[in-house]
């Protein structure tokens, strides 16, 4: 795709670095608001404070998408590329190891 970040790319690159960075608060804050033995008002306030957090904060808005061109389905995660891009770059030699199998 040249040198243009896809937006879609950028939306998950901004969701991955807002989980990684709030995770353990976040993780923090859901053990107490899941914790049965402690009172339910600061049970609340945990839960208050869990919805106060920003969207791409959640792990569940991390989705794995191409590198190169956005797509969301069919993803090699391993090398990060939707199976189109990965055979492109697996011919073209571009992928170290990656060869064409022939038996």
């Amino acid at each position: 795709m040249g040198g243009r970040l896809n937006a879609r790319v950028a939306r998950d690159i901004a969701a991955r670095n807002g989980v990684n960075h709030n995770e353990v608060l976040r993780r923090a804050y859901l053990f107490v608001a899941r914790n049965q033995t402690l009172s339910p008002s600061v049970r609340y306030q945990a839960q208050l404070q869990l919805n106060n957090f920003g969207r791409y904060t959640r792990p569940g808005t991390v989705k794995n998408r191409c590198t190169e061109t956005g797509r969301g389905r069919g993803i090699l995660s391993e090398f990060g590329l939707c199976r189109f891009q990965f055979r492109l770059k697996a011919l073209n030699n571009e992928l170290p190891g990656v060869k064409k199998a022939s038996w």
